[in-house]
């Protein structure tokens, strides 16, 4: 669990609420339910019309990585690298073909099976880098939608506070209908630029940097079979792997 994230938001929230509640100010007039269905639902609106299907629904299988990042267990990847060449250089390349069939990491196990089938090290890199490229390539598209949506929600915001105060120029000689059409502009103006500046954009940035660990990962894992391909001595290639521990 990233429990940096758990006390960013927490501070966010106690930081602007506690302030508004030592200015003098009540909590409950930050609650106003038309200013938030106009934002939240203008920013989903406008990131749908932006979004292919396919992605969009790949940034909502990838949000809860906010709190619970994919794990990268990268000195166990290490020592299993380093046992696969020790298979390789015992029993040749055909002695890693069962444990290709039961790798779990998809990744690892199409490597396994380029060297299995005595595919050339630069062929190996090639195929790798091609998969790994799109995999990133597709995560950090998936990733920017919430960038996406904290470029839209402060203008959503603005629109909602524009909305309020052509309901307050409609409404002048009825001063009873004055205040809510106030609180809608102001409201709204607070929840589109809150919403992208204290979740969408470090969201995305946030998710960003998880997509780059995880290439970085894998890149790892491909050197190692490259490194195998090769006939490295066991003992170098996890002297070379390490390097990516830091």
């Amino acid at each position: 669990m990233d429990i940096l994230t758990l006390i960013g938001t927490a501070l966010a929230f106690i930081a602007i609420l506690g302030g508004q509640a030592l200015e003098g100010g009540h909590l409950s007039s930050l609650l106003n339910g038309p200013a938030i269905l106009i934002v939240l639902g203008g920013t989903v609106g406008a990131i749908l019309i932006q979004t292919p299907l396919g992605i969009f629904l790949r940034s909502l299988k990838i949000v809860s990585w906010i709190v619970l990042p994919p794990k990268q267990q990268s000195k166990a990847a290490i020592e299993k690298i380093v046992k696969w060449s020790n298979t390789a250089r015992k029993e040749g390349l055909l002695g890693l073909e069962t444990i290709a069939e039961s790798e779990p990491d998809l990744f690892a196990r199409k490597g396994l099976q380029l060297l299995v089938d005595g595919s050339e090290p630069e062929v190996i890199r090639k195929i790798l880098e091609v998969d790994m490229d799109a995999k990133e390539h597709y995560d950090t598209q998936a990733a920017k939608v919430y960038e996406g949506m904290g470029g839209y929600s402060p203008t959503i915001g603005i629109i909602g506070a524009v909305m309020g105060l052509i309901h307050v120029m409609g409404n002048l000689a009825d001063p009873s209908k004055l205040g809510g059409g106030i609180a809608v502009a102001f409201v709204a103006t607070i929840y589109g630029v809150g919403l992208a500046n204290l979740f969408f954009i470090p969201m995305g940035s946030k998710l960003k940097s998880l997509v780059h660990d995880q290439t970085q990962f894998r890149t790892m894992i491909m050197e190692g079979i490259i490194s195998i391909a090769q006939g490295e001595n066991p003992r170098n290639i996890e002297t070379k792997l390490q390097g990516y521990m830091h």
